[in-house]
């Protein structure tokens, strides 16, 4: 029996390898993988975007450990010769009924202690980015880009180097799981199986995941150059999306995106969360399958923020799948979930910023371990 199984080879169950074996020298542990490498999933498949914090409820964990994940992962790519950029971000107001909600992302980006946070004029916004439209923004130095893939190989060789084993195409099954994995402690970091394995081990079904695939575009052409850093849209408070942006990537590639599309797996569709959720936001759901299904119509949502834009500088770039929770009541979880059964912590609920977060996130799950 080993002492530890990390289930999940993504940047968050490496980070908490890690800091499990920093802890615990000579300990035996186990990263189990069921893709042929690590970082294959959600960590390899987002624009890459390290988040300052801006977003979320003050005193909820994501805006706790957004903050100080930041923090440790410039330190830790710094550390690890991993290039890292502080490129910036704008959060565009395109008119004076969204001035409310921006004064609320400032209100709460400086409780949760956002460093550099500005509010800029439509003239200062354009300052920054020349091609932007809008007439106010926030402006957040901190925001930076990093290859997370990148990351996660950075601390596959640490845990590595710790003693531990990382295995790949090495899926876990729920019969493993109701055995025990052959370890006094696991640690599920599972993404889009998380909460099948944590009904496995004994877990509530709810919340269950269901997939949002998320369709980025590359900008080509003259028009790649239009955009210095990051240019995103006053997101509705309601929905844990952050809607369509643009971003700078740290290979100096412009892409927009993501869509927000509603998998429909059997699985999801079986859950009655996922009917709730269908009634109360369908009209957002016919939008997203329009931008998904219409280049142009994309390119129309692109154009409200840099109107020099259009359909012709568009071209697929690539797209992952977000595991999201989601409640039986039909509400979409708006913050991290870590559960607990007998010899096990579970990872229910880790969609972004969890990889701006991984290493935080890392600290308070092995708290939690320790604590068990």
């Amino acid at each position: 029996m080993v002492d530890f199984v990390v289930v999940g080879g993504g940047i968050v169950g490496l980070a908490v390898a890690r800091e499990l074996l920093a802890r615990h020298p000579g300990a035996e542990l186990v990263v189990r993988e069921a893709a042929p490498d690590v970082g294959a999933e959600q960590t390899g498949h987002n624009s890459g975007v390290v988040h300052a914090g801006i977003y979320y409820a003050p005193g909820s964990l994501k805006a706790r450990l957004c903050v100080e994940g930041a923090r440790l992962l410039y330190e830790y790519c710094e550390a690890r010769g991993i290039p890292a950029r502080k490129t910036g971000k704008l959060i565009v107001a395109l008119d004076r009924d969204e001035l409310p909600r921006l004064e609320e992302l400032e209100r709460r980006g400086r409780a949760n202690g956002v460093p550099g946070l500005r509010r800029l004029s439509g003239e200062e916004l354009r300052e920054i980015e020349p091609h932007a439209a809008g007439i106010a923004a926030l402006h957040s130095p901190e925001t930076g880009v990093v290859d997370f893939r990148a990351v996660a190989r950075a601390l596959r060789e640490d845990v590595e180097a710790a003693g531990g084993r990382v295995l790949t195409s090495s899926p876990v099954t729920e019969d493993e799981v109701a055995r025990g994995l052959g370890a006094r402690t696991a640690v599920f970091c599972a993404g889009h199986a998380a909460d099948r394995l944590a009904v496995a081990a004994g877990a509530s079904p709810d919340p269950r995941i269901v997939p949002f695939r998320g369709a980025f575009l590359r900008v080509t052409g003259e028009q790649a150059g239009l955009v210095r850093s990051m240019i995103y849209p006053v997101p509705d408070p309601s929905l844990p999306f952050l809607g369509v942006h643009l971003t700078r990537r740290i290979d100096g590639e412009l892409v927009a995106g993501p869509t927000a599309l509603l998998v429909p797996r059997a699985r999801s569709l079986a859950w009655p969360g996922t009917w709730r959720l269908m009634r109360r936001w369908w009209r957002t759901g016919v939008a997203e399958l329009r931008r998904a299904a219409s280049r142009r119509a994309y390119a129309r949502e692109v154009a409200r923020y840099v109107p020099a834009i259009d359909a012709g500088a568009l071209e697929p770039a690539f797209s992952g799948l977000r595991a999201q929770a989601l409640g039986r009541d039909g509400r979409l979880v708006d913050d991290f979930v870590v559960s607990e059964t007998p010899g096990a912590l579970h990872v229910r609920n880790a969609p972004s910023p969890a990889a701006t977060s991984a290493l935080a996130l890392a600290r308070l799950i092995v708290d939690r371990v320790e604590r068990q």
